[in-house]
């Protein structure tokens, strides 16, 4: 069962629904406050949820030992623990194997309270929220249309290739240039894999948390075409 982030879903769910989702993950209030502006300005119903030890779901001292280890490999510091590639996919799919489903599960219910007003559903996901859109994108169909990016594909992660290359819906794929803690060659590779017709990647110069304000303005004009 999914764990909602109760007082912002009870602001969001507040405005009325007019046929049309955009759905993200939540990781801080940064895009809790997306989905409500979305909500607001757009007139979509707009979900969002903690990822697996994101949010509520961490204490507030591992969340913060996590940041501090994030900080650190963001500015290039090669001492910074990290894990090794096998490592991290591993990762990377126990938290698929978790995250997708309850994602689906909260996409069920959810949408089971507003239907049959729903017509069209979009998600929004970058960095880890990629890692977990791409399978959750792959197995779930009721989504038309994505904004990913700041994640990459390495060549040993055959479930994440694997699953991106099950994606056909309108992609929207965010990277910055300068990124220390994403391969540029794997950036590409992930994209690449996509099986969508109608993708596009946009490459900003900058670190991992530099992605300008016009990017993110693009994304609203992208959501607005493909979601009704």
């Amino acid at each position: 069962m999914c764990d909602l982030e109760t007082q912002r879903t009870a602001r969001i769910s507040d405005i009325d629904c007019t046929g049309a989702w955009w759905i993200a993950t939540q990781e801080d209030a940064e895009h809790c406050d997306r989905a409500i502006r979305y909500a607001t300005n757009f007139g979509w119903t707009s979900l969002a949820i903690d990822a697996p030890k994101h949010g509520e779901r961490i204490t507030r001292e591992a969340a913060e030992a996590e940041r501090l280890k994030t900080e650190r490999r963001l500015r290039g510091d090669v001492n910074a623990p990290s894990l090794r590639s096998a490592e991290k996919i591993a990762f990377l799919d126990t938290l698929a194997a978790q995250a997708v489903p309850e994602w689906q599960a909260a996409l069920d219910t959810t949408l089971a309270c507003f239907a049959p007003a729903v017509d069209s559903v979009g998600y929004w996901g970058i960095s880890q929220g990629t890692w977990i859109g791409v399978p959750l994108l792959a197995e779930e169909k009721r989504f038309q249309c994505a904004v990913l990016g700041l994640a990459h594909l390495h060549p040993d992660h055959v479930a994440l290739r694997c699953a991106a290359q099950r994606i056909t819906v309108p992609l929207r794929f965010a990277f910055q240039w300068d990124d220390p803690i994403r391969s540029r060659d794997y950036g590409i590779a992930l994209f690449n894999a996509f099986s969508s017709s109608d993708k596009s990647m946009h490459i900003n110069p900058g670190g991992h948390t530099d992605i300008p304000a016009t990017e993110v303005e693009s994304w609203d004009a992208f959501f607005q075409r493909h979601v009704k």
